[in-house]
């Protein structure tokens, strides 16, 4: 199987299958068993990795950027996003109503198999070699925790990073043009009287999010 390649371990064959197996699959054949409980096991296996890497890899950052950096790396999106290259959608065992929506494609469906796969392999193979194989797999995602995790609220993250930095509380000023139907936002950011990020979007605080980042970046650099 080009998974198990992907995976770089052997992972047991019944305990693999099992955790392709979506509930939608389980109820067109009789009622099989899911992935739901490995998944469970697995989301739980996934924290402690991830949590003790972010941990020990930034000594200095406090608890609540360590919150959100985690964030960022075991969301639903960022760990589609490593299962897709897995290629976790095309061994999916989905019911023909999943497969036929794209079941295969979705965030929500490949997040939680991913889980379930890293359950399956911490009872084949211990902690250790799991340990090693999510670190592989979510190398990018760590590497970018700190910048990911700020993503999540570019505001408050660049309040904190300002306050970090002695530059006060930042300052937003935002306008707008076109009519009421179809206005265009645009917001700029200062720290300290210093202009540091500008954002546009449809909605003023698209907008400053998007100057919060440009922001947030700048200071990061």
């Amino acid at each position: 199987m080009a998974l198990i390649a992907s995976l770089g371990e052997q992972i047991d064959p019944e305990l693999l299958v099992l955790a392709l197996t979506h509930r939608s699959f389980a109820h067109e054949n009789g009622g099989l068993p899911t992935n739901e409980r490995l998944e469970f096991l697995g989301d739980s296996v996934l924290g402690v990795i991830v949590t003790e890497h972010l941990f020990t890899s930034h000594p200095d950052v406090p608890e609540g950027a360590l919150a959100k950096m985690r964030a960022a790396c075991v969301s639903q999106r960022a760990l589609a996003s490593v299962a897709g290259p897995l290629g976790l959608g095309s061994a999916l065992l989905l019911g023909r109503g999943e497969t036929t929506s794209g079941g295969a494609e979705k965030d929500s469906i490949l997040s939680d198999t991913l889980e379930a796969v890293i359950g399956a392999a911490f009872l084949s193979i211990g902690l250790e070699r799991t340990r090693a194989m999510v670190l592989r797999l979510l190398a990018d995602l760590l590497t970018n925790a700190a910048i990911a995790g700020a993503g999540l609220d570019w505001k408050t993250s660049l309040q904190e990073r300002s306050a970090e930095l002695g530059l006060g509380v930042p300052l937003y000023t935002v306008e707008h043009t076109g009519p009421d139907h179809a206005r265009t936002f645009t917001a700029r950011v200062t720290l300290s009287g210093v202009e540091h990020g500008h954002g546009a979007g449809t909605a003023k605080k698209h907008a400053e999010q998007g100057a919060a980042e440009m922001a947030f970046r700048s200071l990061s650099d």
